[in-house]
């Protein structure tokens, strides 16, 4: 006989036991988890959801940034491959972050942790590019299909082909995916703009409510391409940070905020843009489409800012620090000032395991018994709950000093005047405001 046993020990170290009462027991195990009992929802550990409940965050943004890329494309994430039974989950190696992934959290448990926080979810897909190596534009089609095939998934009937899968693994109702990025960090890269155009025109025209995010920076000049939003990623040192809280104060404000596609008409549109063969550029594209409806394009557009990551790092952050969390503090009541052009934002990293400290500073430290948040954490949570986007009028109260002669004595030394210089006579109240 055999018994397995596992412990939570109060150290670092989870505590797994096997013992038998015969010498030449042999046990064979194919998949085995060291997951914790203590979850909460969909199997997520309940004190560190409840750390992102605190946040009360409104969206959801997964799986990573670089993760989704990978150094090379055969390292990438695949979400096909991180749905069903999770012992049936092939796993890929993280060649980013130097780990193997069971993908235990896949796909649809992120869509699963968006629900559970009553967040919007933002899926982040590869575009056919890594650190490394490319697709090119001509050879996307497949990569194109994958992505159709995941919002099928998410958003598809429960007797479509994908949305059948979703429904066969206990959620049936669609869930609520309205925003994509098309990669991460990928702008300037020799095929983007080639392969963001082919991803852009398809779930535009299956999904025209989606809202598409370009990796491309808006904040300086007009996207030479459509999109809804465009990533903004900065991580800096502290003084550096803080003095870009004045970033988007220059963002332009011309032009509308729609996308090209609820401006022109759509055959038209993309005729010029995506089917034309003789551009051969997409900026070349871009010029036609101006020349094409006679105007200026780009200023018809205002693509919103999405700053989805930024952080203060290296040596002035630390493992986490009140001077990376100041300056951060700084950087968004910037964003806040600038809310017509910044619709959103996220710290990032989110997460970090203390026993594999690769990046830092990362919000949210554990361990398999422990957990705190960073300074930056907590700097998030004061955001939250004290948001710029409800203002209170404050209007002064004025009141007379009929006898300020005799209520307050002032003194003008023969220097620059100061606080100092004042000095009340009899200490009652003179005005309220």
């Amino acid at each position: 006989m055999i018994h397995l046993s596992c412990q939570r020990p109060r150290n670092k170290n989870n505590l797994f036991l096997v013992y038998g009462n015969s010498h030449c027991a042999k046990l064979y195990l194919n998949i085995y988890s060291w997951f914790s009992l203590y979850t909460q929802g969909h199997g997520f550990r309940t004190e560190l959801i409840s750390m992102l409940l605190d946040l009360k965050p409104r969206f959801l943004r997964f799986p990573g940034g670089c993760f989704v890329e990978g150094d090379w494309l055969r390292n990438a994430f695949r979400w096909r491959e991180s749905i069903g039974p999770w012992e049936e989950r092939p796993g890929h190696f993280g060649d980013v972050w130097h780990y193997w992934t069971d993908d235990g959290l896949g796909y649809y448990e992120f869509l699963q942790l968006a629900e559970d926080l009553g967040a919007a979810p933002i899926w982040v897909f590869n575009n056919g590019i890594s650190h490394n190596d490319e697709v090119d534009t001509v050879a996307i089609a497949p990569f194109v299909k994958d992505v159709l095939d995941s919002l099928e998934f998410a958003r598809g009937s429960a007797d479509s082909t994908w949305g059948s899968v979703r429904a066969a693994m206990g959620h049936p109702e669609p869930f609520l995916v309205k925003h994509v990025a098309i990669g991460n960090e990928d702008c300037g890269k020799k095929f983007y703009r080639g392969n963001y155009l082919k991803f852009y025109n398809a779930i535009r025209e299956a999904y025209p409510d989606i809202q598409m995010i370009s990796n491309c920076d808006g904040s300086s000049r007009p996207l030479d391409h459509p999109a809804d939003l465009y990533d903004f990623h900065v991580y800096t040192d502290s003084k550096t940070l803080f003095n870009m809280r004045s970033t988007f104060d220059r963002t332009s404000r011309s032009g509308p905020k729609v996308s090209l596609k609820s401006h022109f008409h759509k055959d038209s549109y993309e005729t010029a843009l995506f089917h034309d063969q003789s551009f051969t550029s997409i900026r070349d594209s871009w010029h036609s489409l101006v020349m094409f409806f006679g105007k200026n394009v780009a200023e018809m557009i205002r693509t919103q800012a999405f700053v989805s990551e930024y952080a203060v790092w290296r040596s002035d952050a630390g493992r986490g620090s009140l001077l990376a969390s100041l300056a951060e503090a700084a950087f968004l009541t910037g964003l806040e000032k600038n809310s017509d052009i910044v619709q959103m934002a996220s710290y990032a990293p989110l997460f970090v395991n203390d026993n594999d400290q690769t990046w830092n500073p990362d919000a949210i430290v554990f361990n398999s018994w422990q957990h705190y948040g960073t300074p930056s954490y907590w700097m998030q949570t004061i955001f939250r709950e004290s948001s710029g986007a409800m203002i209170h009028p404050v209007a002064p109260v004025k009141s007379q000093l009929s006898n300020a002669a005799e209520q307050m004595q002032v003194t003008l030394a023969p220097h620059s005047f100061t606080a100092f210089d004042l000095a009340l006579a009899e200490p009652k109240l003179v005005a309220e405001i």
